[in-house]
């Protein structure tokens, strides 16, 4: 997912850098806000954060010859909202740029938009129309972070189609050619991290179910009775 330093043309990489520093703008305060309101929040916040920082350090090799992992960020989106989750992203992003040779700071609006506004916008949104149903709680964030991954590949491809279309085709063909790449490993990966962040969100419920009710990531009544069922 981390495009490389370098590999967008330059009006693309400022494009996208113009795009993001306004959500990353909306994200800080918003975070001031649930901080103000909450400090208790903060190691919530820090456990959310690790794992967009460890799932998304992952490259895993991929058949088609190019790189995939996981995101991380369904989990964030879901406790935080996706603005909040931007600015953990754009953290990661940088941190990983400067130190691990992921991604780098000429196309970090690019990866920004990608892991940390869309894939997280997409996963909220499918929360949000889930929270309020009968739907399970964790199957609902299952699903949250299962989409969160695949929709930032799907952007990644976008990004990538943009900048190069394809000679016969153009933008479109290319689109379909590079999500066919991520496809093959990305899907499978996708189910994998909705697995596990669910499986952390249960242990969270079962740790900290208080921290998860003053936050209204879920109704009361939900949060309670799968605290009371562990």
């Amino acid at each position: 997912m981390h495009i490389m330093e370098g590999f967008l043309p330059l009006q693309w990489a400022v494009f996208w850098w113009v795009l993001a520093l306004p959500c990353l703008a909306f994200g800080v305060i918003q975070l001031k806000r649930i901080l103000a309101a909450d400090r208790e929040a903060l190691p919530l916040l820090g456990v959310t954060g690790g794992f967009i920082f460890i799932l998304s350090s992952l490259k895993l090799p991929s058949v088609t010859g190019s790189c995939s992992h996981p995101t991380g960020t369904g989990l964030s989106s879901v406790c935080f909202g996706p603005w909040v989750t931007s600015v953990i992203c754009a953290i990661v992003l940088l941190f990983q740029s400067l130190f691990l040779a992921h991604g780098g700071l000429s196309v970090l609006g690019a990866n920004i938009i990608s892991m940390g506004v869309v894939g997280p916008l997409a996963g909220w949104a499918i929360y949000r129309s889930l929270r309020g149903t009968g739907v399970n709680m964790y199957f609902t964030v299952f699903l949250a972070c299962a989409i969160a991954d695949l929709c930032t590949y799907i952007v990644t491809s976008l990004e990538l189609a943009l900048a190069y279309p394809a000679e016969v085709g153009g933008v479109t063909s290319s689109f379909v050619m590079f999500v066919g790449i991520f496809a093959i490993t990305q899907v499978p990966l996708a189910i994998v991290e909705g697995i596990v962040l669910a499986l952390v969100f249960k242990y969270i419920v079962q740790l900290k179910p208080e921290i998860l009710v003053r936050l209204k990531v879920f109704p009361e009544a939900k949060i309670r009775a799968a605290a009371g069922d562990a």
